[in-house]
């Protein structure tokens, strides 16, 4: 069985919060299943592979938490909270390819259980199914949804590729974040608050946070890739690391120049995928002192988020929406 999602599992959430967003999220899982079935058998398996596999459900619960600062969670709501999570899904599929990652969520990967070709077209159809869900909630809600996946699928391909010459390497990667990752949970938040009869300005509040909260979010999955071992956190250890991924503890660590750091930045400057090389590696990273500044700039990143939060009425959805930031960035996996 599946941890309880975050929000959920904070101490300084009522009973009473907790119980309207389990039965907020009870709804979107069953949306999500309706929405992803077909009348083929291998594509509702493979649809549904990911989801049922469970996961923290930040997405979703984050719509749903926005929304409790208007008028609460509704069919609408319900529906936005759905669409983000299937791009969210969607984003795995393709991610687990590009990676060549055998596992996701403790289980196997898509690409690993049905083979490339299928986990591309299955990633495709569920950005399809989360933009007919979208499409019921008009048509401002589907050009952010619209301007999200191009956001994603930027982030991405740019993170795919070398920092620019003359760039700052920790700037461009933290600009990769903020549309990889930060884009799509900004809008997991601005959804809540816009559905739910949110003030503009608390709508942008929102998406203010979910887009800091989203970059938190990220490094510390990056500080996880590093620092975990397989069984705590359901994916490969390391695979940023072999794929030649430059994430924040590496740029900190190929910038130094220490003469103790000397065979650490020998090994990032060489292709890891040797599993040899790349032990070698993963282990001089997780005693190197770059691990702890990586770790300390995904701090402040999250009290960055939480300062935002400033202008919103002081309760219970508010102190909810600020321990989840401290959920996010030190959870183990």
């Amino acid at each position: 069985m599946s941890a309880a999602p975050p929000v959920l599992a904070l101490p300084g959430v009522t009973a009473e919060l907790a119980s309207r967003l389990e039965h907020g999220l009870g709804r979107v899982d069953d949306l999500i299943r309706r929405t992803v079935d077909h009348d083929d058998p291998l594509i509702a398996e493979a649809s549904g592979h990911l989801s049922d596999a469970g996961g923290k459900r930040v997405r979703p619960l984050l719509t749903l938490l926005a929304a409790e600062l208007g008028t609460g969670i509704n069919d609408d709501v319900v529906a936005a909270a759905a669409g983000v999570e299937l791009t969210h899904l969607a984003s795995l599929y393709h991610d687990d390819v590009m990676d060549e990652a055998d596992v996701r969520r403790g289980v196997q990967s898509a690409n690993a259980r049905y083979g490339n070709s299928t986990a591309i077209l299955i990633g495709d159809l569920l950005f399809g199914k989360a933009s007919e869900l979208i499409a019921g909630l008009g048509a401002e809600a589907v050009l952010i949804q619209a301007q999200t996946f191009v956001r994603l699928c930027a982030g991405q391909i740019r993170d795919d590729r070398p920092c620019p010459v003359g760039v700052d390497p920790v700037e461009h990667y933290l600009g990769v974040l903020a549309d990889k990752t930060g884009a799509l949970i900004a809008t997991a938040a601005r959804y809540g608050a816009m559905f739910s009869g949110g003030t503009p300005e608390q709508v942008e509040v929102l998406r203010a946070y979910g887009e800091r909260l989203g970059i938190a979010f990220q490094l510390a999955d990056d500080l996880i890739d590093i620092s975990s071992e397989a069984l705590e956190s359901g994916k490969t250890p390391g695979t940023d690391l072999r794929e030649g991924v430059e994430t924040l503890a590496v740029l900190h660590a190929k910038a130094s120049t220490a003469p103790a750091d000397a065979r650490l930045r020998e090994l990032l400057a060489q292709d890891l995928h040797e599993d040899g090389l790349h032990a070698e590696a993963l282990g001089l990273l997780r005693s190197n002192v770059a691990l702890e500044q990586a770790r300390a700039e995904t701090q402040a990143v999250g009290r960055e988020a939480v300062e935002l939060l400033a202008p919103l009425p002081v309760g219970d959805a508010r102190a909810a929406l600020e321990a989840l930031v401290t959920s996010v960035i030190d959870r183990v996996g």
